[in-house]
């Protein structure tokens, strides 16, 4: 019990906003793509895929992220009692699990076609160099939205076994939006980031949070709203786009609080609401009325 445990907290499994941030653009370029005339079987599998593959993938990443990160891990207050930073667990025994959780996303990877297979896996160097981009660039919630959101690019291939304007513009779109909630996120540790020497976005920006938050959202709306117009979705989907822009502006900027941590949190998992009603609102504009 006490390893998996350890196991559990390693991956951070008990959190599931981590992996869900991650799945979320999978099942929006899956659901653009899907042609529903023909039937639901293949859309509930391949969600169910692209969900495991999310699940293992994410927990892959964290352990990667705190192998590199053990050091500094145990100069920050929240994170300083993780498995690797408080030495509950070796290296060795961290980089086998990881390697057993990739091996088991590989499983479910060979399930799509050879386009998807061949472009999930030019991804990896991207997920595991993303904790060596905080030593580097002030930019690496950058980096993480480029990682976290290259599942949409996957959706879509997984239907079509091609690629085009539609996709491209969404995924860039979403690259902001992960820009924006996890510069968010950062607030939580900022002045333990400044003494360590950690960079982030939520350093570069902190005078003016609510201008570079409301930059990075007014992005992902606009490529949001440019692909809606490009697919023959119905009027429920623009209703849809103007609750999404609600909460985006108002109930995430209009509350931030660079301040508060605690408040920092909940409006960065309110992003995993915010992910469910992007894809109620694909799913209801898809319907032919």
């Amino acid at each position: 019990m006490p390893h998996i445990s350890i196991f559990l907290e390693l991956t951070r499994l008990k959190k599931s906003i981590g992996y869900m941030l991650l799945f979320w653009p999978c099942a929006w370029g899956l659901t653009i793509a899907y042609d529903f005339q023909n039937g639901f079987e293949k859309y509930f599998f391949y969600i169910l895929l692209f969900f495991l593959g999310s699940v293992l993938m994410r927990s892959a990443g964290c352990i990667v992220n705190d192998i590199i990160d053990k050091d500094f891990d145990k100069n920050v207050e929240r994170t300083k009692n993780r498995p690797l930073a408080s030495g509950k667990i070796t290296v060795k025994l961290s980089i086998i699990y990881a390697i057993i959780l990739c091996l088991l996303a590989f499983l479910v990877l060979i399930n799509f076609n050879f386009l998807t297979i061949i472009l999930a896996i030019s991804s990896m160097p991207l997920a595991f160099s993303y904790p060596l981009m905080k030593r580097f660039t002030y930019w690496p919630q950058l980096f993480l939205g480029i990682t976290f959101n290259y599942g949409l690019l996957l959706g879509w291939t997984s239907i079509t076994e091609t690629i085009n304007f539609l996709p491209i513009i969404f995924y860039f779109g979403a690259i902001f939006w992960t820009l924006g909630y996890d510069t968010i996120y950062g607030f939580q540790d900022i002045e333990d980031d400044e003494i360590i020497g950690v960079k982030s976005t939520s350093i570069k920006f902190k005078k003016n949070p609510k201008i570079f938050l409301s930059i990075c959202y007014f992005i992902f709306t606009l490529c949001y709203l440019i692909m809606g117009m490009n697919i023959d979705f119905n009027n429920y989907f623009f209703i849809g786009f103007f609750v999404i822009i609600f909460h985006l502006f108002i109930f995430q900027i209009y509350n931030f609080d660079k301040n508060n941590k605690s408040k920092c949190l909940n409006i960065f998992k309110s992003n995993n609401i915010l992910g469910l009603l992007i894809l109620i609102t694909i799913l209801i504009g898809k319907i032919q009325l």
